[in-house]
């Protein structure tokens, strides 16, 4: 994703993991003030990488944190002051921001909840502004639809779509590949050169490019540069059919699973509360922010669709299977969404466990995949990744092949 403090109390330090860095006062301090704020990720010791908030609330047990990113606006509604010291909790990535409270100022770092991995972080109150105000007049109007090509260190390419939309300087879009798309990205443009950044309390995204004599642009993800980008407008620009990625090996028709869920249940298709249902597999983890997009559609849709002889269930793979950890982030992702389909544990958050849980497939691709099961309890098709909201026209194609797909399985 050096910060000096004054003398505290040893033990108390040592007890929220903040000896050097935050701070407690002899008094109670004073709640951070309500409205925008401007917060600079420090990478690599050197590139600052900014993102915007705006909190609202006058205490800590009130307050609610929204973090900023193009059109969205994404909700942390946990929070905790210990005299100067705030703890912003991003539940659903198991990450906090730990803070210490200045003068209109906030100064620590982004790490994981049980206090691993920092990385350092302040923010400054009224500033509305991401990138520093250009300098120079854009040198184009990068609006439009890119077919874009990434590399990786060892030359591996990724074929992507870039979806850009510029009004003046500012600048928004995102990068669509067959696994997912990056949501929304934010930024500037300043003469040849534009810079896009998101957070919503994961990692860090972060894209700098040029914009080339011929309307082409190249550019680097990361402050690192291991991972370059590439590409040229293109409003035909598309990617690999998401339906012929994943598929079911031969002599396969159906999915044979149990899973137990928080309570210890095993789940199986063959449960009678499935028999004669259409139902909607989805491959997902409480961490991967586009699961969480598609549980921001998919949950509500169920609500409106159960009685319709319908029924989801959410295969989840997360970092640990241990008890504690799985019964906390998937209690989070629940009540965040408001999940009323079944939760299982299915194994961890790696490709090999999805393939050797789920032997049918032919591969496994991407966090998430969505399967279609018919009412005889046979796959229909899978889908994988997700175009979510940031994608625009290919969030509202998505959306109207996933609810003619259901049409046709219910009919049936």
């Amino acid at each position: 994703m050096n910060f000096k403090s004054i003398t505290v109390s040893a033990s108390l330090a040592m007890v929220l993991g903040l000896s050097s860095l935050c701070t407690f006062a002899q008094s109670p301090s004073k709640f951070i003030q309500e409205g925008f704020w401007r917060g600079t990720f420090l990478l690599n010791n050197s590139k600052e990488v900014p993102f915007n908030f705006e909190v609202k609330g006058k205490t800590a047990a009130e307050a609610k944190v929204y973090l900023i990113n193009g059109k969205e606006h994404f909700e942390i509604n946990r929070l905790k002051q210990v005299k100067d010291s705030l703890f912003i909790y991003l539940d659903q990535f198991d990450n906090e921001l730990a803070l210490k409270i200045g003068n209109n100022s906030l100064e620590g770092v982004l790490r994981k909840q049980n206090g691993s991995g920092a990385t350092p972080v302040k923010a400054e109150f009224g500033k509305k502004y991401r990138f520093d105000e250009p300098k120079e007049k854009p040198a184009a109007n990068l609006s439009g639809t890119y077919e874009v090509v990434f590399k990786d260190q060892s030359g591996k390419e990724t074929k992507s779509v870039g979806l850009f939309s510029q009004n003046g300087a500012k600048l928004s879009g995102t990068f669509l590949k067959s696994t997912g798309d990056s949501r929304f990205l934010d930024g500037v443009v300043n003469g040849k050169k534009f810079y896009l950044s998101t957070f919503i309390g994961s990692g860090v995204g972060y894209y700098e490019g040029t914009i080339l004599d011929d309307g082409a642009i190249s550019g680097i993800v990361g402050v690192s540069g291991k991972q370059t980008f590439s590409g040229t407008r293109n409003e035909k620009a598309t990617l690999a059919d998401a339906y012929s990625l994943t598929y079911l090996k031969d002599g396969y028709k159906t999915l044979d699973f149990s899973f137990p869920d928080l309570n210890g249940k095993q789940v199986s298709l063959k449960d009678g509360k499935y028999k004669g249902k259409v139902v909607i597999l989805t491959i997902t983890g409480s961490w991967c922010p586009n699961c969480m997009d598609e549980a921001s559609f998919l949950a509500p849709w169920f609500k409106k669709n159960k009685g319709r002889g319908v029924e989801a269930i959410g295969l989840h793979y997360e970092r640990t299977t241990e008890p504690a950890y799985v019964k906390k982030v998937l209690s989070r992702f629940k009540e965040r969404f408001d999940i009323e389909y079944d939760q299982v544990i299915a194994g961890t958050a790696d490709p090999k466990s999805v393939s050797e849980s789920l032997p049918a497939l032919n591969s496994f691709l991407s966090f998430p995949t969505t399967i279609f099961i018919d009412k005889k309890g046979n796959v229909a098709k899978i889908y994988t990744g997700y175009n979510g909201p940031a994608t625009g026209k290919y969030y509202t194609e998505y959306v109207k092949e996933f609810n003619a797909e259901i049409d046709k399985l219910v009919a049936e």
